[in-house]
């Protein structure tokens, strides 16, 4: 598989790799730990540097600026819409996929950790699979440039049960991990 992920899109889902998409986003208007919003700075699982700007948007769903290589380089930053929810104790996020990567949402997770760093989860793709397979989620493989993911089909309730299940604690990937910035 290739390595494009929407970093959380923001490229917070940091585009890297293959994709858990949703057919519906999360829907909007859930708020987030405030302490999400701010300047971060971090390294993905690439060894890139890679910077992020959350602010809030009034329809109650968030904005990511998304770049890498130099704090400075806003310029070439991408913007990322995006949602959250929290479910049992964890974070997570949804954010439109570009349709070469299938389309749809992204769906990924986020925690704040207690030494102030963000760090955005990634769904493993074949457990994903394994699970359609098992019939504990609904989807299907989907192929994309960047390789086969999987489109999700299941409702976010039944999604969510699947995810608190103690047997899937392992489902989820980090992709990168980001330290507050304070210029």
């Amino acid at each position: 598989m290739n390595a494009v992920r929407v970093l959380f899109a923001l490229s917070f889902l940091l585009l890297g790799g293959c994709l858990a998409t949703l057919k519906e986003p999360i829907p909007l208007g859930e708020t987030a730990p405030r302490h999400l919003l701010g300047a971060w700075a971090g390294t993905d699982e690439w060894g890139e540097e890679r910077f992020l700007e959350i602010t809030r948007k009034a329809d109650g769903g968030y904005h990511a600026l998304a770049w890498r290589e130099r704090l400075d380089n806003r310029d070439r930053a991408r913007g990322y819409d995006f949602s959250v929810a929290r479910h049992g104790e964890r974070w997570y996020l949804s954010v439109a996929a570009p349709e070469r990567l299938g389309g749809n949402f992204a769906f990924g997770g986020f925690e704040l950790t207690d030494d102030d760093e963000l760090v955005l989860y990634s769904l493993d793709i074949q457990q994903v699979q394994a699970a359609l397979e098992a019939d504990e989620l609904d989807g299907q493989t989907v192929e994309t440039e960047e390789g086969d993911g999987v489109l999700i089909a299941s409702p976010l309730p039944k999604v969510y049960r699947f995810l608190d299940d103690q047997a899937n604690s392992d489902v989820f990937s980090e992709v990168a991990r980001f330290a507050r910035v304070t210029e």
